[in-house]
């Protein structure tokens, strides 16, 4: 194994002993989330972060600027739900300002999204994806236990409006509860310009009740849709680094992504980094570590020390997640507090 230089550079980027370099950072604002899918918490929902335990906006402006010095070229936004960060915007505008300027996503599940998406467009948003398995509003009732279906379409609208373009989807089918109804919410998002990602449901769940047995898998999904579309394959050089295989749908120009994050995992070409909502650094979403930030950032380090800290943990990034390895062991953190 290489060693990691005594030193470390801005310049020299987040390499990791693979040849991996990280350039796409994924920042959790909060593990807060106003739904309760069923495959992500329980009904109660979950202790949340005390507020002192959070980053503040500049603690969290400070970090993702040392990650724009390392070499990140997007940062995604992501919660739990990020729109309930009510200072979302000013920390927008903090990244939009920071040269040179990333792209900067957001993963939400659109609840809010209608009221927010042009004040976030304004303060520098690029493009949003919206979690949405069904477009049932009684099973989406049952999924997330809200009834908030009509504010999710509400805030699809909302951000095509705004101009937080390519509007995407992004959909996880379940076994008897959503796959056999893939077809139609392909239908709905084209019908309406969506472009949709189909996600294989990963064990992330706070229940620890996940079983590769029930996951619908990619082909599975490619089947069903295919039993009402023509799916064609565009080339494999296409994709870069992008997670997801893309489909033209019916000749095109509309496309459909399958995401195989289990079956057919995309490990290698991985250049993501996760700030989690209270300061730590995951180089990976299967990590069995993580180091922290907050500590060191309250004790006076300096952006150096925070550079050989993240440095060291992309170094120590793994080949691969190794879901079905016999040493798998789920992360102790669910998605909501990891950030997607």
């Amino acid at each position: 194994m290489r060693s990691l230089p005594i030193t470390p550079l801005r310049g020299q980027g987040m390499p990791d002993q693979f040849g991996r370099m990280a350039r796409d950072l994924r920042v959790s604002v909060t593990d807060r989330c106003n739904l309760r899918c069923t495959y992500c918490m329980p009904a109660e929902g979950l202790p949340w972060l005390p507020k002192p335990e959070m980053l503040t906006d500049e603690e969290l402006l400070r970090v993702v600027g040392v990650f724009v010095g390392l070499g990140v070229r997007q940062v995604r936004l992501t919660g739990g739900e990020p729109l309930l960060r009510r200072s979302l915007a000013a920390v927008v505008r903090g990244i939009a300002g920071m040269t040179p300027r990333p792209q900067i996503a957001m993963t939400t599940n659109g609840v809010g999204l209608d009221r927010l998406a042009g004040p976030l467009a304004e303060a520098g948003l690029d493009r949003v994806n919206v979690s949405l398995d069904t477009v049932d509003p009684s099973d989406f009732l049952s999924l997330t236990r809200r009834d908030r279906f009509g504010d999710v379409e509400r805030g699809l609208k909302a951000a095509a409006s705004a101009g937080l373009t390519p509007v995407k989807v992004n959909a996880v089918a379940m076994r008897g509860i959503n796959d056999r109804t893939v077809a139609d919410v392909l239908q709905w998002c084209l019908d309406r310009g969506y472009d949709l990602r189909f996600i294989e449901q990963m064990p992330l769940d706070a229940q620890h009740a996940w079983e590769r047995e029930q996951m619908v898998t990619a082909d599975e999904v490619r089947a069903r849709l295919s039993e009402r579309f023509t799916l064609t394959p565009l080339p494999d050089d296409t994709r870069g680094s992008a997670p997801a295989e893309l489909f033209l749908v019916d000749g095109g120009p509309a496309t459909v992504g399958i995401i195989a994050s289990v079956s057919a995992p995309f490990c290698a070409a991985c250049d993501r980094v996760r700030l989690t909502a209270d300061g730590q650094v995951r180089n990976c979403l299967f990590a069995k570590g993580e180091v922290d930030l907050r500590g060191p950032l309250r004790d006076g380090a300096t952006d150096d020390d925070l550079v050989a800290l993240i440095q060291g943990e992309m170094w120590r990034k793994a080949r691969g997640h190794g879901i079905g390895s016999p040493d798998f062991a789920q992360p102790e953190r669910p998605m909501s507090a990891i950030g997607g």
